[in-house]
């Protein structure tokens, strides 16, 4: 066997596994390329690490996305400077100025219904009649209580012109026997002086002369008396009869006032009764008023109230025409939320103007000269500050400006600051974007 033989076969090992194989060149260890390959290992592990940490890094400081608008659904208008009329505007309705309820005098119950609302009365026009027994009867007997005391009276009044004649008479008598006394006092006191008559007879005849010249004195006061007598007797009797009298024509009134009369010329509005219903005194029974002669109750927000006056020019839009008026009374409180302002109609009513028609009213409260104003915007109120996008010329961006409100009116708002006149600004509500400065309009 040759050397190269030898060499052959002395390749040939046995594997401690039991398992015998050929090696070769490859299979010779080569520890410094393992260490390459775990250090190329774990710099890019180290690397990949880095890498990630830079991009988190950078996506941080990304800002957020714009976001994005449709021009055609956010209202956009352009900051203007001249004079602005600042105005108010509510909701109301035309009412009458001559209203009038006609209330029940006495209990009854409805027995009849001759119209209806809506019918033109007059003021004799009866528009329901009312039955009650009770009243019927009380009338009566009020009548015959007037006329027993009527009686009464002229029965007094003749007692007391017979008591005065009876007085004249006996007064009348006793001066004449007073006269008779004194002619036969004086007669016997002539012939006493000639001694033609006793002494007793004289002076008896003096004495019934004096006595009767008493009595008709009496007789003259008493006949005084009875006939200064008689008109206070009179007069407290014909008050008695006057109360009757009253009282009588009290009952026939109210019987009368059964008949439901209209009182004046005008429409019948209301009529909230039904035959057969029993009514109260001082009920509601009919309302009238007169339609030719309206005026507009317009209410308005208690905020935007406080600088209404009276005589303010003012309009009323009855969506069938326009007629001016003035401010004639502010009510002076508030009911939910708002004040109720009474304007007064100046032109002439548009066809179709009715009581209880609900109208558009606006009061103009002043006009401001040479001021920087815009549109309303649908949030802020006046006197406030409030964020409001501005466009930015050039782009379709808009951005969040603070923008300082003023006086207000129906339709613009003043500006104080933040804007300049041909600014371009978002009046849309955009609170939907209020976490945003800066929006795009597509």
């Amino acid at each position: 066997m040759s050397k190269s033989s030898e060499a052959k076969l002395d390749t040939t090992i046995v594997r401690p596994t039991g398992f015998t194989s050929t090696a070769s060149a490859m299979d010779v260890p080569r520890p410094h390329i393992a260490k390459q390959k775990r250090k190329r290992r774990i710099i890019i592990i180290a690397g990949s690490i880095l890498g990630l940490i830079l991009v988190t890094f950078l996506l941080s400081r990304l800002k957020p996305a714009v976001p994005s608008v449709d021009r055609s659904t956010v209202w956009i208008d352009t900051v203007k400077r001249g004079p602005m009329v600042r105005q108010v505007r509510g909701l109301g309705t035309l009412v009458p100025q001559e209203i009038r309820w006609i209330a029940a005098n006495t209990e009854g119950r409805v027995e009849k219904i001759l119209i209806r609302p809506g019918a033109h009365v007059e003021p004799d026009t009866i528009i329901l009649e009312l039955t009650s027994p009770e009243l019927e009867q009380a009338a009566r007997d009020a009548e015959l209580q007037y006329k027993a005391a009527e009686a009464e009276l002229t029965t007094l009044r003749a007692t007391l012109q017979r008591q005065l004649l009876e007085q004249e008479s006996s007064a009348a008598r006793v001066h004449s026997e007073y006269q008779q006394a004194k002619m036969e006092n004086e007669t016997n006191e002539n012939l006493k002086k000639n001694g033609l008559v006793a002494e007793l007879i004289y002076k008896t005849s003096k004495v019934k002369a004096e006595d009767l010249l008493i009595r008709d004195a009496i007789e003259q006061k008493r006949y005084v008396f009875a006939r200064d007598s008689i008109e206070p007797q009179l007069a407290s009797k014909q008050a008695a009869v006057d109360q009757a009298k009253a009282l009588a024509q009290l009952k026939l009134n109210q019987v009368e006032a059964l008949h439901v009369r209209a009182g004046f010329t005008g429409v019948l509005q209301q009529l909230p009764l039904e035959v057969g219903q029993r009514v109260i005194p001082g009920a509601n029974l009919a309302r009238v008023a007169d339609p030719t002669k309206l005026k507009a109750q317009v209410k308005i927000a208690e905020t935007q109230a406080k600088d209404i006056q009276i005589n303010q020019v003012a309009s009323i839009d009855t969506r069938n025409g326009v007629v001016p008026g003035h401010v004639v009374r502010v009510d002076p409180a508030v009911e939910q939320g708002t004040v109720t302002v009474d304007v007064e109609l100046e032109g002439e009513l548009p066809k179709g103007a009715r009581p209880d028609l609900s109208v558009d009213g606006t009061i103009e409260l002043e006009r401001l000269d040479n001021v920087i104003y815009v549109g309303r915007p649908a949030f802020g109120q006046e006197n406030n500050t409030v964020g409001i996008f501005k466009l930015v010329a050039g782009t379709s961006e808009a951005v969040r400006t603070p923008v300082k409100l003023g006086r207000s009116s129906v339709n613009t708002i003043e500006i104080l600051s933040g804007l300049e006149p041909g600014d371009q600004v978002i009046l849309s509500d955009t609170s939907s974007m209020d976490a945003h400065e800066r929006i795009r309009l597509n």
